[in-house]
């Protein structure tokens, strides 16, 4: 009797076994990877009477993108909007220079499934994927249909370097545009990803003007970041690397200036960016310059304040597995806002960065870019003339100097 109710036993958990769905037993499939290969920090602009919505009009914005691959997507930006942003249309294509594109390669963009889209005040919107093959270093225009409507507030990036166009009505599937005027913003676009291998990723290059290309020559792509993403896909171990470049001009770490202050922003222009896992941050001499300034010191702050700034964004960083670099601060004696106590500052934010635990590497731009004749002031081969900003020389130079053994940890 034992044995038969055993049977039994085992004959009815055999069938629920089999009755079981199948998905119970299968094995997930992994999400799709995205890395960001393109991206710019937006914030808030006040829109003008003839800018975007006060008639149709298409923007057609050029990019130059640091990874490639074959599946495309893009991130539009309303979070600085305050009414609804109405996008009627995108196409993507790679760049045929000026306002054309290579009309062979465009492709019309999608948001869950739909040509068009919405998006509220305070939102982003991150398109479908599409079939767009992006090689390393390309030119890619983003063009985007603005249909008319009530925009107060835009959400931009207000110093591309780059020359961009806008052209009256719908125009983004055409070849060149007609009737168009050039500006030098990005306006709602905020970034493009890629779809590669789980090993790829990027890194965020965090800061102020330096970072973002203050000086350098419009639609070169000169910037530091360019020349670290330029250097890091010509070598195998660094070649599925994206950079990001999230700097704002006058951006500070404690204070709100142009865009909100590195800790208000590091959430939405670090963490949040598409595969990201490291993050270069070279932000504080406006904090210092302000702060310190001879003529009208304003927003009083010390290198104390800006060191515990500094770890804020090192601990946020580790929590998301996020690895932080330092990068020490160029000379800014001669500039408009320095003072001694200032370059007294500077120092000691330097010496920090060069050795604190909280960070996990550090790359050297002071050195890279003082004057070894006297190191509190630019070499005047890479000064622009400001003492504060780089030239195109001295953008080379900071982005050469950097040690690419940094994004390759060993394991």
């Amino acid at each position: 009797m034992k044995l038969t109710l055993k049977n039994h036993l085992a004959s009815v958990v055999a069938v629920c076994v089999l009755a079981m769905p199948v998905h119970v037993f299968a094995a997930k499939a992994l999400p799709d990877h995205w890395v960001g290969t393109w991206g710019a920090a937006p914030m808030a602009a006040a829109n003008k009477p003839d800018g975007p919505g006060s008639a149709d009009m298409t923007l057609r914005e050029i990019v130059h993108v640091s990874l490639g691959g074959a599946y495309t997507r893009v991130v539009l930006t309303n979070e600085f909007g305050t009414e609804p942003l109405t996008v009627g249309a995108v196409h993507v294509a790679l760049s045929a220079g000026g306002g054309s594109i290579k009309l062979a390669s465009a492709n019309a963009v999608t948001f869950g499934g739909s040509p068009t889209i919405t998006i509220p005040a305070g939102a982003l919107a991150v398109s479908d994927g599409f079939a767009l093959t992006l090689p390393t270093g390309a030119d890619v225009a983003v063009s985007i249909f603005i249909p008319a409507q009530t925009i107060s507030r835009l959400s931009q990036h207000g110093a591309a370097y780059q020359t961009n166009y806008i052209a009256p009505g719908n125009a983004v599937g055409k070849a060149s545009l007609e009737g168009a005027k050039e500006f030098a913003n990005w306006d709602f676009l905020k970034g493009i990803d890629v779809r590669v291998p789980a090993s790829d990723a990027s890194i965020v290059a965090f800061g102020d003007s330096i970072t973002d290309g203050a000086k350098s020559t419009r639609d070169t792509n000169t910037r530091w970041p360019d020349i670290l993403a330029a250097r890091l896909a010509k070598d195998k171990k660094t070649s599925g690397l994206g950079v990001l470049n999230m700097g704002i001009g006058g951006n500070r770490i404690l204070h709100d200036n142009t865009g909100p202050n590195a800790l208000a922003r590091f959430d939405r222009d670090v963490i949040a960016q598409a595969g990201v896992k490291y993050v270069v941050v070279m932000e504080s001499i406006n904090d210092i310059g302000h702060a310190f300034d001879s003529k009208k010191p304003y927003d009083v702050i010390s290198a104390a304040d800006i060191i515990q700034g500094f770890k804020q964004m090192a601990d946020r960083a580790h929590t998301h597995g996020i690895r932080i670099i330092g990068a020490t601060l160029t000379p800014y004696v001669g500039a408009g806002y320095q003072s001694t106590e200032g370059e007294a500052a500077r120092a000691a934010v330097n010496t920090w960065i060069r050795t604190s635990s909280d960070l996990d590497g550090v790359i050297d731009f002071d050195k890279a870019t003082q004057d070894p004749a006297n190191p509190t002031v630019f070499n005047p081969a890479y000064d622009s003339g400001d003492h504060l900003h780089p030239k195109d020389a001295g953008y080379k130079a900071m982005g050469e100097s950097i040690d690419l053994k940094l994004f390759t940890p060993k394991k």
